[in-house]
């Protein structure tokens, strides 16, 4: 099956032979070209060269076109700094104080920074293998391009002190990810939603309730009008705000691994799909194949059940040097496990 007739299937309850699979593979496509993760930077035609590369080499099921986290924040103002053969990091917020918010403009996703690159990449992913694979494009929510517009730690200072601002903030991000995802559709592809400051590990679940959630719900709800469905990741824990995360009418909840699949199904399943959550960097960068398969099969055993379907998927974006073997492990793990599930023979040594 190709992965848009396999999830066709699996959405209508029809037999597949496999559980989909998504090693969430971003700059570690720069390896299967044989490039610098440098050199995707403003080349939208490299960038769809790797992400090609990759899915023909692994044969996953969503191609998601990502590089890093701050192209639209960078689009906005904010410095960033791109190493030799590493993935980008910000190097400094776009503005330093509250007075400097009026200064701030929505990006424009045809002009600004790299975005017209990114939007460049997406349409050829799409125009060269989207009608066997989806193809997704990376969206950074609000909350977290608001942290990289002024920073991380005035934004905390804010939120209790001037939450006008943040709102400020949030708003002008949402209007950039607003444009930016009809930018992406245009292109034939669907958005991914990330927005990783919203975890729990960095902020309060009332926070997330009064800054995140309402600026994430107004993506979906365009998403949902035109047509398309919503993932949405968060890092980290995120235990405490699954409920919220549903509310914002995701159709599918990714998850880190520092979240429990099983627990989440109980909670939430009834409602969204789950995507997880093998551990990106202990085992699938430096674990066995071995360990991966064990891994895949935890997860398997965790949440095939859902009411909602299980994508089994990395859980975060794999480190650059992720080895390709244990990408193979990946996808060998939920083919010998195939579909449907035979929980009995999950529970049973590896060979």
């Amino acid at each position: 099956m190709t992965p848009l007739e396999r999830f066709a299937a699996y959405g209508k309850g029809q037999p597949i032979d496999r559980l989909p699979c998504v090693p969430i593979v971003g700059n570690t496509a720069a390896r299967v070209l044989g490039v610098k993760v440098s050199a995707f930077r403003g080349n939208g035609r490299l960038i769809a060269d790797a992400q090609i590369a990759a899915y023909r080499r692994f044969g996953y099921d969503v191609i998601r076109v990502f590089t890093d986290l701050y192209t639209q924040a960078e689009a906005m103002g904010a410095k960033v700094h791109y190493p030799d053969d590493e993935t980008a990091y910000l190097a400094g917020p776009a503005i330093d104080s509250v007075a400097r918010i009026a200064r701030l403009k929505p990006a424009d996703p045809w002009r600004d920074g790299n975005l017209p690159a990114h939007l460049d990449a997406m349409a050829r992913v799409h125009q060269a293998v989207g009608q066997e694979v989806p193809v997704n494009g990376a969206l950074t929510g609000p909350f977290t391009t608001a942290s990289f517009l002024i920073g991380t730690e005035n934004l905390a200072r804010l939120m209790l002190k001037e939450p006008a601002a943040v709102h400020q903030l949030c708003e002008l991000a949402c209007l950039s990810a607003l444009a930016y995802a009809r930018a992406i559709l245009s292109a034939g592809c669907t958005p991914s939603l990330t927005d990783a400051m919203c975890s729990t590990t960095v902020i309060s679940p009332r926070q997330f309730r009064e800054f995140g959630f309402p600026y994430l719900k107004r993506i979906i709800d365009f998403l949902h009008s035109q047509g398309r469905a919503a993932t949405l990741h968060i890092c980290g824990k995120t235990r405490p705000i699954w409920e919220a995360m549903a509310d914002t009418g995701a159709d599918c909840l990714s998850l880190d691994n520092a979240a429990n699949l099983a627990e989440a199904k109980s909670k939430v399943g009834h409602r969204v799909r789950l995507m997880g959550n093998v551990p990106p960097s202990e085992i699938m960068l430096q674990g066995t194949p071995a360990q991966v398969r064990e891994a895949v099969r935890a997860c398997v055993r965790q949440a095939h059940d859902n009411p909602k379907g299980l994508i089994v998927a990395s859980g975060c974006s794999l480190p650059v040097e992720t080895p390709w073997k244990n990408i193979d492990a990946m996808l060998a793990a939920v083919r010998e496990i195939g579909w449907p599930v035979d929980p009995p023979s999950l529970n049973q040594a590896l060979n």
